[in-house]
């Protein structure tokens, strides 16, 4: 399936949230978003992914 995953346009075979994850490599924390709108870290294994969606991953910033 054709999403969007942070600007960029991928093919990918996850049918879920957790699954992409995975499939991409992200591990740790991290925050999501699906079509705009937060998902929570306990939501992602049952957020479903269709054709089009546009998905967001944001790692944690330390600094100052």
């Amino acid at each position: 399936m054709k999403i969007v995953l942070n600007g960029e346009a991928r093919d990918v075979a996850a049918t879920d949230l957790a699954g992409l994850l995975a499939e991409c490599g992200f591990s740790g924390r991290v925050a999501t978003s699906l079509n705009e709108e937060f998902v929570p870290a306990g939501l992602r294994a049952a957020q479903t992914l269709a054709d089009g969606d546009r998905v967001e991953v944001v790692a944690p910033m330390q600094g100052g």
